[in-house]
Parts: C-alpha cells; sequence; structure tokens
C-alpha cells in the first residue's frame, strides 16, 4: 500500500490567504514585466509581478516561509496595480498583495526601528486631528527661513534616510480653506452628492477640496462633505494594516450613510481605490457586508462625474502647457484614464501634453516614499526627466501622494515646475483666472 505523504502546511494563517484561484491564473507570460516600476528599476524576477506571485504560490504550499528575505520582495512592490492593466489573463493582483501584507503584519516581526517607523506614519497620517496639529511647527519651519537655510546648507544630510526623504516631500503650507457641511448648487440641483476629504487631502491640500467643492456647486451639485467623517482607511488597508482600516471603513460609512447622498465623491486616487473596494473589504462583516457593497457602488472619482454631467458653467481660456500624470490608483485600480483628460481638453487654450511611460509608478505610492525612499526616488527621478523634455508650464495629477513626490523629483532637478491636482486647472478655468495668477498662485 503507497502512503502519500501529508502536504507541508502553508506559512500563511487561515484568515484569507492569497486565493489560490488568482494565484493560479497568473500563466507567467511577462506581460507585467515592462510596467511593472520595480523590475524596470532592477529588472530582477523576484521583483516582477510573476515573480511575487510565484513566491505566494510556494508559501501557500509551505515550500516557502515568511522570513526577512521572502517579505522584502513585498516590501519593495508599490502595489501600484499597472500589472493588472497589462495583464491578458485577468489576474486581480491588487487582492493577492493586499492578502500578503495582511499575512505579514500579522505573522512576521518587524525590526524595531522600523516598526516604530511605520507606527509613527500610520499614527500621524491617518489621523486629522493630528496632522492637523503638525501644521503650526512646520508652518513656523517654513515661514521664519529655517527650511530654506537647512536646505541650502544641506544639513538634511544628517538626517536618518527615512526622515530626510520626509522633509523632502514637506508640501508649502498655506492658509487652510474649509469646506462647509453644505455647499448649496448653484442653479438647479442636479445631484446630492457626498465629499471624502482625506487626512493629507484635508489638511495640507485643502485648497483642493474647496476647489472640488466649488465646480461641483457651479455645475448644479449640492455638496455635502460630513465634519465627523474620519481617515477611510486606504493607507492601512495598501500596507496589510487589516484591523485598523475595517474600523475606519465603518466609521466612514456611517459618516456617509447618515447624509443621504446619491454619489461619493473622491479626489485622490488612493482614497478612491479604496473604497471603491469596501465590499471585498468588508464582506465578512454580517452588519456591513451588505451596506458596503452599495456604499461602494456609489463611490467615483470627481473626475468621472464630471465627466458624466453636460458642462454648465463656460471654461474660460487657460493658455497653459500641460503634462497629465496618471496616478496608479487612477489609472489602473480604478480604471479612470480618459476622463481626467477629456475635462482638461474641455479648456480653451489648454495644450496636454502626454508623459511617456505614463504606465509607471511616480514612486508615491501610500507611504511607499517613506518607507522605500531609495527606489522612490530613483521612480521620481525617472518621471521628473520624462516631464523636463515636455516643458511644461505645469503639471497636473489626480493624488495628493503623487504631487508631492513630482514636486521634489522637479525640485531634485532645480525645476520650479508647479504641479496640481486637475480639478484645480478646471476651476481656475471656471472663475477666469490668468495663467499667471494661477501659476504665481501655486508656485
Amino acid at each position: 500500500m503507497t502512503t502519500i505523504a501529508n502536504p507541508l502546511p502553508s506559512a500563511f494563517d487561515t484568515r484569507h490567504p492569497p486565493s489560490l484561484a488568482i494565484i493560479d491564473k497568473c500563466v507567467h507570460c511577462g506581460f507585467c514585466l515592462p510596467v511593472c516600476p520595480t523590475y524596470a528599476l532592477w529588472n530582477q524576477e523576484m521583483d516582477s509581478p510573476r515573480g511575487r506571485i510565484y513566491l505566494m504560490k510556494l508559501a501557500s504550499e509551505g515550500s516557502a516561509e515568511i522570513n526577512a528575505k521572502w517579505v522584502s520582495h513585498f516590501d519593495t512592490c508599490l502595489g501600484c496595480m499597472a500589472c493588472m492593466t497589462a495583464c491578458p489573463s485577468g489576474v486581480d493582483y491588487g487582492k493577492l498583495i493586499e492578502a500578503t501584507r495582511a499575512q505579514i503584519e500579522r505573522n512576521f516581526t518587524r525590526p524595531a526601528a522600523e516598526k516604530r517607523h511605520r507606527h509613527f506614519l500610520f499614527e500621524r497620517f491617518t489621523r486629522p486631528e493630528r496632522l492637523h496639529r503638525l501644521r503650526t511647527p512646520l508652518l513656523a519651519y517654513q515661514k521664519s527661513g529655517l527650511q530654506a537655510f537647512v536646505r541650502a546648507l544641506r544639513l538634511t544630510k544628517l538626517l536618518p534616510k527615512k526622515w530626510r526623504a520626509m522633509e523632502a516631500l514637506l508640501p508649502k503650507l498655506a492658509p487652510q480653506e474649509a469646506v462647509p457641511e453644505v455647499t448649496r448648487a448653484m442653479g438647479t440641483k442636479r445631484r446630492r452628492v457626498g465629499l471624502l476629504l482625506g487626512c493629507v487631502q484635508r489638511e495640507f491640500f485643502s485648497h483642493v477640496n474647496a476647489a472640488t467643492a466649488r465646480v461641483l456647486a457651479a455645475e448644479g451639485c449640492e455638496v455635502i462633505a460630513p465634519q465627523a467623517q474620519p481617515c477611510c482607511g486606504a493607507l492601512l488597508v495598501h500596507a496589510g494594516e487589516e484591523s485598523a482600516a475595517l474600523d475606519l471603513a465603518k466609521r466612514t460609512m456611517d459618516a456617509f450613510e447618515q447624509a443621504n447622498v446619491e454619489t461619493i465623491i473622491t479626489n485622490a486616487a488612493g482614497c478612491g481605490s479604496n473604497v471603491k473596494e469596501y465590499g471585498h473589504l468588508l464582506r465578512d462583516d454580517p452588519d456591513y457586508a451588505e451596506r458596503a457593497k452599495a456604499f461602494s457602488s456609489k463611490c467615483k472619482d470627481i473626475t468621472e462625474v464630471l465627466a458624466e454631467l453636460e458642462p454648465r458653467t463656460r471654461r474660460h481660456p487657460l493658455k497653459l502647457r500641460v503634462a497629465f500624470h496618471d496616478s496608479c490608483h487612477l489609472q489602473h485600480a480604478q480604471g479612470v484614464r480618459s476622463q481626467p483628460r477629456a475635462l482638461l481638453s474641455s479648456i480653451p487654450g489648454l495644450e496636454l501634453t502626454e508623459i511617456p511611460e505614463s504606465a509607471i509608478c511616480c514612486g508615491s505610492a501610500g507611504i511607499y516614499n517613506l518607507v522605500q525612499p531609495d527606489a522612490a526616488n530613483a521612480l521620481g527621478d525617472r518621471k521628473a526627466n520624462l516631464i523636463s523634455q515636455l516643458k511644461p508650464n505645469i503639471v497636473a495629477t489626480g493624488n495628493p501622494g503623487c504631487i508631492l513626490q513630482l514636486q521634489a523629483a522637479l525640485a531634485r532637478r532645480h525645476q520650479k515646475t508647479p504641479v496640481v491636482h486637475t480639478i484645480q486647472l478646471l476651476d481656475a478655468s471656471i472663475r477666469a483666472q490668468s495663467p499667471e495668477s494661477l501659476l504665481e498662485r501655486v508656485r
């Protein structure tokens, strides 16, 4: 009688390990390789999507351990989802990488210094009230001239690498523009919409939220911005911090369900991709599973909604050469690519230019540029070089992280090309701002 050996135990625990059904859809064709940022940098198979999927399979079969070397290949993944756009087999890599990262955070002990750094990031960037308290010292640092002095003497080189990366990404702080709980529609009301305010967006890019509300109101939308809404949990989900993300997802849903809106508007690509996946994230919760599906079905990027509405307000000319940068979580995770281009093309006088290698990430990717600064800088420099060849007056994109990353990369090249959110250009056109005043304000 032949004895069949027992299979090796999986390295993953039983809480939603990476789906073998999705893993087995990968035929290792290699279509993902040209668009994968880390493969483009290092040309290493295990730092490509199909290589990482192979590592997931080995771990699920018990042939690989969740050790430091294995984890490193997933830590270097940006989670940009470019491989999903390129994949002819329809492999949902997004669900695989998020499940794998959740396994890592539960089953792998990170070095103490790395744990502290990640804890600091999550405890600040997912708490708008804590980000708000950071504004005062950061304003003092910038307005006093200390930042200019520190940078001129290159004193930031004395900082640890990850803190040096954080300082380089600091946005230029401006007075906050509060978005009220209710912004009335101009003229006949066409829709009642909710606005996700975000965390970094709310505190450091409040002018983007204000522009979003103004444009929506001008196009006949009543805008409801629940002031009690928390972080949506995007940074936590994308980093594998599943438990905390679930709590924030529920609280976000609770805040918006009371607002009774038809559509929930997002203007930060990472947040938008996350809230559209609440149905999947909360699939096990008997109190929220069905509600989460309904909630996600209402979520749309600002450019999706505006592309659906017949323009009501006049677009005034903006004679600018604009380089458009596709945020990964907009073009790959949400499949939104044509809408922002159509909106920008509707502005008279605006010349829209395409950045080569548009499928490849700029290196922002949530907290990636704060935990993997070398790879992030290499990708940012690559993108900045391509932008500089176009000689644009301004760069437009749909995500605050991309704005910070591109500004820092262009600054390293000593270029002063401003980077703005797409909605800022549309807002400026509707309000008949001159190109000169716009450029002066965003520099």
